[in-house]
């Protein structure tokens, strides 16, 4: 039996709600096969920061070849890739296999303020991993220090800060605006010619560790069973929304988006 498959390349989240844990549930969910190329150990959560501790880039690159080699992913997604080496190297090996289906969130800043990407490696992201992307999922924070703004105050301010991401070569732009208040949960899809909308009500909740990881691997799911962008982004949504809206909480700071909900709570 075929099933379709999916590899994920970032840090491994140590409290399980984002991260290489949040993408494998995810595709789990969606009835996607996961595979999973982890850059770090992030050992941090909402009340303690442990540590980052980053692989080698010779076990990054093993990784991602034992992937290809035996199973071979039909969509990919980077999360947390935290240095410049492993930028360059993902994206050069992304182009050696040619894979099409390529999502890139560009994790900058985790949940709990850690610093997920180093401040040298901005470059090297912009430069040479966005433009390998079918779609990149910037938030707003994100969107700024990629473009070097002021974050995105306005959805009028997401539309313009969409149009010059675009620029930057990937195929479509997907500004999140969950944390524009005194909105509805707003995002907007962007193809080189026209904006498109997504909107559900805000959740009222503080547990939302893991959502951006989880809204990404969700369009990465729906990319390998063979969906267009478009229809991938819509489905993503509705998942990572009812994730929000069924949150976890373990009355220690910020909970965990809850990937099961889509399934439980339909």
């Amino acid at each position: 039996m075929s099933i379709p498959r999916a590899l994920t390349i970032a840090g491994s989240a140590a409290q399980g709600s984002a991260g290489i844990q949040a993408d494998l549930k995810t595709f789990q969910e969606l009835d996607v096969y996961g595979m999973c190329a982890v850059t770090a150990i992030v050992a941090n959560n909402s009340t303690t920061e442990q540590g980052i501790f980053t692989h080698p880039l010779q076990a990054v690159e093993a990784q991602i070849h034992a992937s290809f080699e035996h199973v071979g992913p039909q969509a990919l997604k980077t999360g947390m890739l935290f240095t410049e080496e492993i930028i360059n190297s993902t994206s050069e090996l992304i182009s050696y296999y040619g894979i099409k289906n390529v999502v890139v969130d560009p994790v900058m800043i985790g949940k709990m303020g850690s610093q997920l990407l180093l401040d040298e490696a901005v470059e090297a992201l912009s430069k040479h991993l966005l433009p390998t992307a079918a779609i990149i999922t910037p938030n707003l924070e994100e969107a700024a220090r990629l473009l070097n703004i002021s974050t995105p105050d306005s959805p009028e301010a997401m539309e313009q800060a969409a149009r010059e991401l675009y620029h930057v070569g990937a195929q479509y732009v997907l500004i999140k605006g969950g944390s524009l208040q005194d909105y509805p949960a707003i995002d907007i899809l962007y193809n080189g010619e026209e904006m498109t909308y997504l909107q559900s009500e805000r959740v009222a909740t503080i547990h939302t560790s893991g959502a951006g990881c989880t809204y990404s691997a969700a369009i990465t799911a729906e990319l390998a069973k063979g969906k267009s962008v478009e229809e991938s982004v819509r489905k993503a949504k509705i998942f990572v929304t009812k994730a929000i809206e069924h949150a976890l909480s373990f009355n220690r700071g910020i909970g965990s988006t809850n990937h099961a909900a889509y399934r439980k709570y339909k």
